[in-house]
């Protein structure tokens, strides 16, 4: 029977607005005539029952299914009948009380309605009229209802003004409603489509793109998903770290020139948001002393900065700036923050891609410069000796037929020389897979690896390794200390010319470690070599440096021409200690 309506129909409550000012008048009349408590009364208290039912249907959007104007009407007309015979008809004081279904009349059916209502309450007036049977169908008989049919006739009129405005105005902010609703479902959209997009590519370039292109239509969506969305005044930009200076990463509405400027953060608006990581709004950008230097921002007004960073780690800033000093609102300021994390995260993903494409290079330099260096091992050594045996065996086979003894003490030669060739052929296997490392831990590898240099190339190798750090360490660290102890000491046997070389690795501080690897040779000038590296051959340098990256530790190297040479390679147990150590280093 009833129906529940999201909305409220306007109409209803004006209806039930009037009738209560009708109800309010016909008690003043009654009470001013002392009529309020007669028995007579009844009728009214059920108008008025009639009205708070009403009233609470149009506050809870309720409605009959079916006709619900003309059974409200109806009613009206009915009860107000029963007011009227019971109140003496055109005698009583509240004989207008036919306003009541007149004004319903108006405000449900306009002029048919007010004047349908007015004639019906004429007739109903005629009929219980006195005069009816005293005077007869005279003029002044009629003449007592005309005003009824006048007030239908007025009403009807203000009632097709008055709901033509209400229906307007309605229709408007159902309008206004409806934009709304598409502008935030298509602002809605921009915010999946940037997170799709964001999370779609791992190119920096897109990244950066996309987080503006995805801001404009954020902060300007149209009602119309096909209305393009243009506003050519807003401006924006996102300005990435490179080095110590912030460069132009990717912009709208910038110039060439400002395309290439570089910015320090020291000052301003820039200096705040990196400094504080919070956002700023400002409504004087183009007085800022740094972004003032952009062309672009000097028409703009208000600016909205905030800053791209995650943890410790801040990559940048992103701006945008437009002339009106209103145009961030909250709701604004709000979807450009929710750019910017997940701008943030899309740039993670990004950096940490391009870090694996990098590594990924720097590992097939490193498995390349592994295969140069076992080239030249083994060309420098069993090669060589190889080579040096087979002129021998042919030098004995000669000597055999003119000098037996000497061919014999050629043959000596040969022996010890394919000896230690098989000594270094076995040392180098041990380096390039040391199964006691696996095995027995890292320091048995290192004390074999003591062992296999002392009698291979006659090198004296100390190793000094406390336990307790070796506890601490997983296996995958072990083995990376082991190359780096593997690479130091063979540079030192092979350059330093070093008669002894020390092996430390001993605690430091707290959860860190430090391994040292020293040696008393000819040493070397570490500036000068830092500036010619990349023009040597040799890597070993930036193998030690790579090596220590992979433990997260820190690596220094000490030495100076004829003083030998000392390596620290500061190493952290935990998450913890790693932040300790590399916060330390800044």
């Amino acid at each position: 029977m009833f129906r529940a309506f999201e909305t409220p129909y306007v109409a209803d409550w004006f209806a039930a607005s009037m009738r209560w000012i009708v109800l309010v008048g016909l008690l003043a009349s009654l009470a001013l005539n002392d009529q309020l408590v007669h028995l007579s009364a009844w009728t009214l208290a059920l108008l008025i029952l009639w009205n708070i039912v009403l009233s609470i249907l149009a506050g809870m959007s309720i409605r009959l299914r079916r006709f619900h104007r003309r059974v409200v009407l109806g009613m009206d007309f009915l009860f107000t009948a029963l007011f009227y015979w019971s109140q003496g008809g055109l005698t009583s004081p509240v004989a207008w009380v036919g306003a009541l279904p007149i004004l319903t009349g108006a405000i449900y059916f306009e002029m048919l309605g007010a004047f349908g209502a007015a004639a019906a309450f004429a007739l109903l007036q005629f009929i219980l009229s006195r005069d009816i049977f005293a005077e007869g169908f005279s003029i002044p008989a009629i003449s007592r209802i005309v005003p009824t049919l006048l007030i239908g006739l007025a009403a009807g009129l203000a009632g097709r003004f008055t709901m033509r405005r209400l229906r307007t105005a309605r229709q408007f902010r159902l309008d206004k409603e409806e934009r709304l609703r598409r502008m935030e479902s298509e602002r809605l959209r921009a915010i999946y489509e940037l997170t799709s997009t964001l999370t779609a590519t791992l190119s920096y370039k897109r990244v950066l793109d996309s987080a503006l292109d995805l801001g404009y239509n954020a902060l300007n969506p149209a009602a119309d998903p096909d209305e393009p969305v243009t506003d050519e005044r807003l401006v924006s930009a996102v300005l990435l770290f490179k080095g110590d200076e912030l460069r132009i990463g990717s912009a709208r509405r910038f110039t060439n020139a400002d395309m290439r400027a570089t910015l320090l953060g020291k000052e301003g608006i820039l200096k705040k948001v990196l400094d504080e990581g919070e956002s700023v709004l400002t409504q004087d950008v183009g007085y800022d002393p740094e972004l003032g230097r952009i062309v672009a921002l000097r028409s703009c007004t208000a600016a909205y900065c905030f800053p791209l960073r995650s943890g410790f780690n801040v990559y940048g800033a992103m701006l945008f700036a437009h002339p009106d000093p209103n145009y961030f609102t909250q709701e604004r300021r709000g979807l450009l923050d929710i750019i910017g994390r997940q701008a943030v995260i899309a740039v993670q993903n990004a950096r940490l891609y391009q870090d694996l494409v990098e590594e990924k290079e720097r590992m097939i330099e490193v498995q390349e410069e592994a295969r140069k260096k076992l080239a030249r091992d083994l060309h420098d050594g069993p090669t060589q000796s190889v080579a040096a045996m087979a002129m021998r065996i042919n030098l004995a086979r000669r000597m055999l037929a003119k000098d037996t003894p000497g061919a014999v003490d050629e043959l000596v030669k040969i022996e010890e020389l394919a000896h230690r060739t098989t000594k270094e052929i076995r040392h180098m296997l041990f380096t390039l897979r040391p199964l006691i490392l696996e095995s027995q831990g890292l320091n048995a590898a290192l004390q074999a690896m003591a062992e296999k240099m002392r009698e291979t190339f006659g090198q004296n190798v100390i190793i000094n390794v406390d336990e307790s750090v070796i506890e601490d360490l997983e296996m995958g660290k072990q083995g990376v200390i082991f190359y780096i102890i593997e690479e130091a000491t063979n540079n030192a046997r092979k350059h330093a010319n070093a008669l002894h070389i020390w092996v430390r690795l001993r605690p430091f501080e707290t959860n860190i470690a430090l391994l040292e690897i020293e040696d008393d040779g000819m040493g070397f000038d570490v500036e000068a070599v830092n500036r010619s590296y990349d023009k040597r051959g040799s890597l070993g340098m930036i193998n030690l440096r790579e090596r220590t990256e992979l433990v997260n530790g820190l690596l220094n190297i000490d030495s100076a021409p004829g003083k030998g040479t000392r390596i620290q390679v500061y190493i952290p147990l935990t998450e913890e200690a790693a932040d300790r150590l590399h916060h330390a280093k800044r």
